[in-house]
């Protein structure tokens, strides 16, 4: 007697399978790391800022009396002065790689939240810093619609205003931080002047004490954001008191 084939059991996976739903990623790590870099750059530019106003200085004695300047004092500042240029050069870039990995993590996890709380993709996390002109409001966005995501709302269940203003604080005074450093180094490249030299300088430092406030604003928010989500993923929407 022959045997007879077996009929195919049905396949475990009868139908494609469905897209895994997005899982919350702890964003703490970034954002210490963000916490330090931000604070190493804004010593660094507190650092500029001090050179800075020496070069304003420098450039007025050299319009008012050039033969009372000490030249070789100036010369060893200027080495210094370099130096903390390569220092906010390095931590910037650190930082920008830094800042935008935890911004990226955050939109995401504000989407497991509030699905439905974004007018855009989380992929605009990161290339909204890169487009030109958009930059000056897209990931502005992100972060005011993130950190809405993020808030939990009242123990009944009701909805329960938080204040955007840490948000608010941050991109304006970063905006205006670094419109006033590119106007200021576009000055201080088109003219050899003393005068425009010492406008360009004084210019400068504003911008740089500008990004000081402006860095300890972004860690006031990443803290804050990093602390909601923390307690929206272990409390759950409702808030406990």
């Amino acid at each position: 007697m022959s045997s007879s084939t077996p009929a195919p059991s049905p396949s475990p996976y009868p139908y494609p399978p469905s897209r895994p739903a997005q899982l919350l990623r702890s964003p703490d790590s970034m954002a210490k790391a963000a916490t330090v870099l931000l604070m190493v750059g804004a010593v660094a530019h507190l650092l500029s800022t001090g050179f800075n106003l020496h070069k304003w200085q420098v450039q007025k004695q050299l319009i008012a009396d050039p033969a009372g300047l000490d030249y070789d004092n100036l010369a060893s500042i200027d080495g210094l002065d370099a130096l903390v240029g390569f220092l906010q050069q390095s931590t910037m870039l650190a930082t920008v790689v830094v800042f935008i990995i935890w911004f990226h993590r955050v939109r995401c996890n504000a989407e497991v939240f509030r699905p439905d709380g974004f007018s855009q993709s989380a992929g605009w996390a990161i290339g909204g810093w890169f487009v030109p002109i958009a930059n000056l409001f897209l990931p502005y966005r992100t972060a005011r619609e993130t950190w809405d995501a993020s808030a939990q709302y009242a123990p009944d269940g009701s909805y329960r205003h938080v204040s955007g203003a840490p948000v608010v604080a941050w991109w304006l005074t970063f905006i205006a931080g670094s419109v006033i450093s590119k106007v200021a180094a576009w000055n201080y490249a088109k003219t050899a002047a003393h005068e425009g030299l010492r406008d360009a300088f004084l210019l400068g430092a504003v911008g740089d004490l500008t990004t000081v406030v402006a860095a300890v604003l972004a860690v006031l928010f990443v803290r804050g954001l990093t602390l909601m989500q923390g307690l929206k993923a272990a409390q759950g929407p409702n808030a406990a008191v």
